[in-house]
């Protein structure tokens, strides 16, 4: 390589650089959430450590005098190194030590002071081959177009296609890549350049092995954090789905979080949809919202005289699992196979904001507010836009949580509803895998009347059980607590400190 085409190859490292270390970022806050829990707090102490790491070690840079590019090489090859095996550590670790959130930071720290020290150096290797005003431009241009790259590729290509580890791996890969191709064009510069070859070529011997074999390491850290055997897991763009089995028993993970257990899920349906739908004799047309499993939809078809059930879910991954794996398909009866069943994958705000169809019966079976997206899904602009698609004589039930375990976050779904004039009628059920579980219906005007019967053929649900669903004790009387709102998510908040206590 020509001495002015060694400018270009350390602008293009930085470009480089730049994207990797905005994915090990991202890797990071996304692999807390897995682990940790999908949660605001996560994402943001993530990053603010990242970047505060990031900037000690640009001040840490200034002590580097001497043999510069040799240093900057070094970096890239660490930075490689911890970056791509991170995802790696954490998973293998997560349930064998008990302060796992000191390791956490303490790879991200290491990882942001690496990346840090990268753009610094660079600068400094490259101020006598550009003016200042060109460097500095050209430096952060890259810089920026990287940071772009890699934000806009790692929800739509990377997580889904090849998952955190594999991109872990994948990106270390790149990291050590840059720094051979600039130790191989740049060695007559360098005092070490074999020794810094050759340390090249092993890191990407093995960061290489970890990526083929990415999805051994996935799976046997997955299997060391559930106690029955994973039968399938796939990461989609929104979230990482597990299944597993363990004798008939099914169960569903979502980011780590379980969504439903084969062996009791029945009692949740049931409580979720028949005392709803069963006092909507005339009801023909039902709107589940989230509920991907088809699960709500098998309850919802007991009902003959239903003629449409549309269902938007936002992930596809999802939907088309319970439309395809056979087991799925056994539990949930081929509900979403049905010919009545419409599924749509689409973000659920976004889709009722554009909706007209009145629908008399609508299920709210979000996941938990755990995170600012999801809570959204829970603020009184969000019911005020459901009361708009809602028949006059309809009803709207929400799954809403533990009244037990948070009851500050279920009376405010509660209160919500309420604020934007719906009545309510709130309940709750006893779920074995969840607890104490809660569930709010709301309409236009307090005309709900209690079944005088239930539909035969139910597992759980009778008359008498729902007179039991009705009634408060004391550990779970009504709460104070304010309306959730887009400006302000409460919600998210009370649901974090709530659960933070028995987590």
């Amino acid at each position: 390589m020509t001495n002015n085409k060694l400018p270009t190859l350390l602008l293009l490292s930085v470009f480089v650089v730049a994207t990797c270390g905005l994915i090990y970022e991202l890797i990071a806050g996304t692999l807390a959430s897995y682990l940790l829990g999908d949660s605001v707090t996560q994402f943001s102490t993530i990053i603010g450590v990242y970047l505060f790491s990031m900037g000690i070690g640009s001040w840490l840079s200034k002590y580097f005098e001497r043999n510069i590019l040799s240093w900057f090489i070094q970096i890239e090859i660490l930075v490689g190194l911890v970056g791509g095996t991170s995802s790696t550590i954490l998973f293998m670790l997560f349930e064998s030590i008990a302060s796992f959130r000191i390791l956490l930071y303490g790879l991200v720290s290491v990882t942001g002071i690496l990346v840090g020290l990268e753009i610094p150096l660079l600068m400094r290797i490259l101020q006598n081959r550009f003016e200042f005003k060109d460097l500095v431009s050209r430096v952060f241009t890259f810089d920026y177009i990287g940071a772009l790259l890699a934000s806009l590729i790692f929800p739509l290509v990377l997580i889904p296609y090849l998952g955190l580890v594999k991109t872990a791996y994948f990106f270390g890969i790149l990291n050590v890549a840059v720094a051979f191709l600039v130790c191989v064009n740049f060695k007559h510069e360098i005092p070490i350049a074999k020794y810094l070859q050759s340390a090249s070529i092993l890191s990407i011997l093995a960061l290489l092995a970890g990526f083929v074999y990415a999805e051994t390491i996935t799976s046997f850290s997955e299997s060391l954090s559930y106690n029955e055997t994973i039968i399938y897991s796939k990461s989609t763009s929104y979230q990482r789905i597990i299944l597993t089995k363990k004798g008939k028993v099914l169960k569903l993970f979502l980011n780590g979080n379980l969504q439903f257990s084969s062996d009791d899920e029945y009692r949740y349906h049931e409580a979720l949809i028949h005392p709803g739908l069963q006092a909507l004799p005339s009801a023909e047309h039902v709107l589940v919202m989230g509920g991907g499993d088809g699960l709500a939809v098998r309850e919802i078809l007991k009902y003959p005289q239903i003629k449409t059930v549309t269902l938007v879910d936002l992930d596809k991954g999802m939907t088309s699992l319970f439309k395809s794996n056979q087991m799925l398909i056994n539990l949930n009866k081929r509900s979403l196979l049905s010919p009545k069943v419409t599924v749509i994958n689409a973000d659920a705000f976004s889709w009722v904001r554009n909706q007209k169809q009145k629908f008399d019966f609508i299920v709210v079976d979000f996941p938990d507010p755990s995170n600012y997206s999801v809570g959204k899904l829970y603020t009184n602009t969000f019911y005020n836009l459901l009361k708009n698609l809602l028949s006059e004589r309809g009803i709207i039930v929400v799954q809403s949580t533990s009244p037990y375990v948070a009851p500050k976050s279920f009376w405010t779904v509660n209160k919500t509803l309420q604020s934007v004039a719906l009545h309510t009628v709130p309940y709750h059920n006893y779920v074995p895998s969840f607890g104490e579980w809660g569930y709010i219906m709301a309409m236009k005007q307090p005309y709900y009347k209690k079944p005088a019967q239930f539909k035969s053929g139910l597992k759980f649900l009778t008359k008498e059980s729902f007179d039991q669903m009705l009634y408060f004790p004391k550990d779970m009387k009504e709460a104070k607590s304010d309306v959730n709102k887009l400006n302000n998510q409460v919600l998210v908040k009370y649901f974090e400190d709530e659960w933070a206590e028995v987590l």
